[in-house]
């Protein structure tokens, strides 16, 4: 859900709440969680390392960002993040200026939606920044806070909110709040590591942003994560070989690229990569066959290949410079 803008204020709404009971012989759910998912889990979780900031007014964003960055050791203070993620003018925080903050922190910001990849990344000792509504879908209050737990038999979530730090929210409550948010969160983590609940697609497309930031080194390490998980991925290889390539390493580069090119032989970007960092290393017969390869392949970037195969052939030609 688009947010214009976050502010985070007091709420004097009342809300009325269900208690939401779970007991390990029969379990009594609310519609967002299911049997299959709660066997899974640990009943209760918390995350005691993750800091606290008291969040001013309209301060939530800086406050919940400094708490997830610093919980990955990164040196930052809410102060310190005021000026990169709080807009004055909307008295709030975006949800793309936390994303691009924690870029610049070199950590990796993943997006996530729904209870399964909360609990999940709860459950494997990841805090979460979370997006709720404390005010009414008509009159939204928009407030940031940060999950660090919960517990499923006494149907509570443990989280870092306002001025309190731990706060123990009725599921039911919390997840009324959240829902009125479109349940998003996002989870920050050191570039080398997986979200549990991270799927393919979606874990490339947030690296691909770190690597726009220019992360190059912290971009590389989260693509061989990716390789750890999703073997011979053509998108973390070829994202790999990009970053080593940014890097000057060339064999690295072309390690990646060449694994991309044996593990997809029908993908003639791997090959023209491939072509570029050994042509770069002067290895002109190698390039010109990889070269080849591109233009064969085709595809909607052939243009491209061809003039690939065209660079190589011209310094073969004329020699290099």
């Amino acid at each position: 859900m688009p947010v214009p803008a976050i502010r985070c204020g007091k709420t004097g709404i009342t809300f009325l709440v269900l208690f939401l009971t779970l007991t390990f012989s029969c379990a009594h759910f609310s519609h967002e969680l299911n049997s299959l998912l709660v066997s899974e889990l640990p009943r209760s979780v918390e995350i005691p390392s993750v800091p606290f900031y008291p969040q001013e007014a309209y301060q939530c964003g800086p406050a919940t960002m400094a708490m997830v960055l610093q919980w990955t050791k990164a040196n930052v203070s809410p102060q310190d993040l005021i000026p990169k993620v709080f807009v004055p003018t909307k008295k709030g925080s975006l949800q793309t200026a936390l994303i691009s903050t924690a870029r610049r922190y070199n950590r990796l910001a993943y997006p996530i939606k729904g209870v399964e990849a909360l609990l999940k990344e709860l459950a494997a000792g990841h805090p979460v920044i979370v997006l709720q509504n404390l005010g009414l879908q008509w009159f939204p209050r928009w407030h940031y806070s940060v999950p660090i737990g919960y517990n499923l038999a006494k149907g509570i979530v443990i989280l870092h909110s306002g001025k309190e730090a731990r706060r123990h929210m009725r599921w039911t409550l919390f997840m009324r709040t959240w829902k009125r948010a479109d349940y998003w969160g996002l989870v920050v983590l050191p570039s080398g590591q997986l979200p549990v609940s991270a799927d393919e697609q979606s874990y490339l497309s947030a690296v691909l942003g770190l690597e726009q930031a220019r992360q190059f080194k912290g971009a590389a390490a989260a693509y061989t994560a990716a390789l750890e998980r999703w073997h011979s991925s053509l998108g973390a290889l070829m994202g790999l070989g990009n970053c080593r390539y940014a890097l000057g390493d060339l064999i690295g580069a072309e390690e990646a690229f060449r694994h991309a090119a044996e593990a997809h032989p029908q993908s003639g970007a791997s090959f023209n990569n491939l072509a570029h960092v050994l042509a770069e290393q002067r290895r002109y017969p190698e390039a010109l066959q990889m070269a080849i390869r591109a233009v064969d392949i085709g595809g909607p970037n052939k243009p491209m290949y061809i003039r690939t195969l065209q660079e190589i052939r011209t310094v073969i030609k004329t020699g290099p410079e």
